[in-house]
């Protein structure tokens, strides 16, 4: 079937705005904690909130897309994401905002139908290009809401962030349901059934190995970017949330260069690629370690971690749609599983251990987190070896 441009970059976009309704908090936590009365040492339950809401939704709600129209799926998320940022928006007190990034992580699982829905109307031999620019709006958007954030929360405050979260969730949910083409199921199976073999798919090596090194990247990519602020808040720099934002802009460089990682996965490298990005996500480290005498140091070690992260995440997810091609909600749902404990580990533990340890601490944390990715990368190799692959041939065609 194929997906057109315009397609791809709306499928793109949902994912970037989903998304960034659970991450725009981290460059203005100090000003929700000052406003709401949240002490430094729990702040990062604030972040956590919106990843234990998505985690529930990846179990409960992403395997619905094997049963259901994606598309009407996709458009009632979307809207009810938009109603957990409202809630947020106008939070009085913190357990009111706790509440609305609870439904908005929830709901915010549209991410995962909307890659499952771009995998499904891909043909094989352009299933990782297209993962590739739709996923890529999901680093858009967890990097560029912190840009995005920090900018409108020094003009008009950090509710004015929610607010126009809420009015883009809702006009996205509108324009699914003009542009997008149907998604009809040709199977009849049970909510049950699907439930039952997404447990199944935890028993897979493939999947575990996959889950596993997605839970150490995302560990790592979280103690990053739920701690990075508060260096950069404290001496020498006192920068404010404007600048702290955009600190976002040298991720989504690193980001966007991985864009040429699905064409690799396509071509049968998927596995090298995820070795050699999670070796830079370790030695990404050394350099952000440095916060506290060079920013620029800080700069290239975001660039290089979040061109790893995306790397690797591009890989995984082609591994395992290419595996599981008719159950692909069901196995991207089990698979970020991993991903939101893995950043809910990293952004409740970066600041705990700055508190007592500072940003060395937390640079150790995260370089322990990538050590252990790499780990289970190579524990899992021989498993991957095994697999058949999609490899391009100028002359044939796709093999």
């Amino acid at each position: 079937m194929g997906l057109t441009v315009g397609r791809r970059t709306l499928l793109a976009v949902i994912c970037a705005v989903a998304v960034a309704s659970i991450y725009a908090t981290q460059p203005v936590l100090a000003r929700i904690g000052s406003e709401l009365g949240v002490p430094a040492a729990r702040l990062g339950w604030i972040v956590a909130a919106g990843q234990l809401g998505y985690l529930a939704g990846l179990a409960v709600l992403v395997p619905l897309g094997d049963l259901m129209d994606r598309r009407k799926l996709m458009a009632g998320h979307l809207l009810l994401t938009g109603v957990g940022a409202a809630l947020a928006a106008t939070a009085a007190q913190a357990w009111v905002l706790l509440a609305g990034l609870v439904i908005a992580g929830l709901f915010a699982v549209v991410v995962q139908t909307t890659v499952a829905y771009a995998a499904a109307l891909s043909t094989p031999g352009e299933r990782g290009r297209n993962l590739g620019v739709v996923t890529s709006g999901v680093v858009v958007g967890i990097l560029g809401a912190r840009v995005a954030a920090g900018a409108l929360a020094a003009v008009w405050g950090w509710r004015s962030v929610y607010v126009a979260l809420a009015v883009l969730l809702v006009t996205l949910a509108c324009l699914v349901l003009r542009t997008l083409p149907p998604d009809t199921r040709s199977d009849h199976a049970t909510y049950r059934q699907v439930l039952t073999s997404l447990g199944g798919l935890f028993r897979e090596r493939l999947f575990v190995s996959r889950g596993l090194i997605a839970f150490f990247l995302f560990a790592s990519f979280g103690t990053l970017w739920s701690g990075l602020a508060l260096p950069l808040a404290a001496e020498p720099w006192q920068l404010s949330t404007a600048q702290i934002g955009l600190f976002g802009l040298a991720g989504l460089t690193g980001a966007l260069g991985a864009a040429r990682a699905g064409r690799w996965a396509d071509a049968g490298f998927a596995s090298a690629v995820t070795g050699g990005a999670l070796a830079l996500l370790a030695v990404s480290w050394l350099a952000i370690g440095q916060a506290s005498w060079s920013l620029w140091l800080v700069i290239i070690g975001v660039v290089v971690l979040d061109f790893a992260v995306q790397a690797v995440h591009v890989s995984n997810q082609h591994l395992l749609t290419m595996t599981h091609p008719h159950r692909t909600s069901s196995v991207i749902g089990g698979y970020m599983i991993f991903y939101s404990l893995g950043s809910a580990l990293g952004a409740t533990t970066t600041t705990t251990v700055f508190a007592g340890a500072g940003w060395t601490g937390s640079s150790i944390l995260g370089a322990a987190f990538a050590a252990c990715a790499l780990v289970a990368w190579a524990s899992s190799r021989r498993v991957v070896s095994k697999l058949p692959q999609v490899v391009h041939n100028p002359t044939k065609g796709y093999i």
